[in-house]
């Protein structure tokens, strides 16, 4: 149905004349009639009588009139909601306990007015890919992956670097240390079965291994979060390593430890990543917030793969 049409009928069926209905639309009084005409052919029936008065309303077009305010009404909060500013910014974290939701977090309290659509997809080329189809508006991501390009139609911009922590039970050897150094995890066991292969952390943490001599061990089932940190809890020679903004919460008998990585800090490289042509506001201001460099923990004594 031509919501044009049907928006000449309404103001036609106010103004009770064609002649001011024509002036209200800014359009010819021969566009408003074609325009009723066709509409009437559509509905097959008729919605005016012509009197010398000007335009009455048929028994059909009285029915019809309250619809057609409701198709137009309809229409409204259709554009209303794409309307950049209007629509909430959909923006996908990895994760709901990982950095980027705390830092997704941060940005509201900053940001208290804004709306924002929270997400959570598997990996890089999920989000890009729906960034790139419209899905979502921006990711959090560590891109770009070893051996990969991102479209040109993608922007991205360092977020935040998060510095990594190691995650030991009260009787491992390193439970009392402050901090240790990559060189002093050399022969230990760092155990993450969360780690999918071909994702950006896997390649962030084969990196790892590989430029510090670590042996980092992704067998076994991936029972999720609190699992891990039983089988942690409770090991002499098993740790693990977590981002410094990841939230845990565990029973008050395990007494974990969070133990600071330094000599250098490694430190995880997440992105914001959008589509150029994204006009969305929220993103714009997004954008802006991370580049006041207050979220930057990289210097000479960090350390991160040369891909990102």
């Amino acid at each position: 149905m031509d919501l044009d049409a049907v928006r000449t009928f309404v103001a036609a069926a106010d103004a009770g004349r064609f002649q001011d209905a024509a002036a209200a639309l800014s359009v010819t009084q021969q566009a408003v009639s074609k325009r009723i005409a066709t509409l009437e052919k559509v509905l097959g029936v008729r919605l005016f009588i012509r009197t010398a008065r000007g335009a009455k309303l048929t028994i059909d077009g009285q029915a019809f009139l309250p619809h057609a305010r409701d198709l137009l009404r309809a229409e409204e909060r259709a554009v209303a909601s794409v309307r950049p500013g209007r629509r909430a910014l959909r923006v996908d974290v990895i994760g709901r306990r990982l950095a980027p939701a705390a830092l997704l977090r941060d940005f509201h309290r900053a940001h208290p007015e804004v709306e924002l659509d929270v997400v959570t997809l598997f990996d890089a080329d999920a989000a890009i890919d729906a960034i790139r189809s419209g899905t979502i508006d921006a990711s959090f991501r560590a891109v770009p992956m070893p051996g990969r390009q991102l479209p040109d139609d993608i922007g991205v911009a360092r977020a935040y670097d998060e510095p990594v922590q190691l995650l030991t039970g009260p009787a491992h050897e390193f439970a009392a240390a402050r901090t240790v150094a990559p060189a002093d995890l050399v022969g230990h066991r760092i155990w993450m079965p969360g780690i999918v292969p071909r994702t950006e952390w896997a390649a962030y943490y084969g990196d790892l291994a590989a430029a510090f001599g670590l042996t980092i061990e992704i067998t076994g089932p991936d029972f999720g979060t609190e699992p891990l940190l039983d089988t942690i809890a409770d090991s002499r020679s098993l740790a693990t390593f977590v981002g410094e903004r990841t939230r845990l919460v565990w029973p008050a008998d395990h007494g974990l430890r969070r133990i600071a990585v330094r000599d250098p800090a490694p430190v995880y490289p997440h992105s914001l990543v959008w589509h150029r042509d994204n006009l969305h506001p929220v993103l714009a201001a997004l954008r802006d917030h991370f580049r006041s460099g207050r979220f930057d923990h990289s210097d000479a004594g960090t350390w991160t793969p040369a891909w990102a």
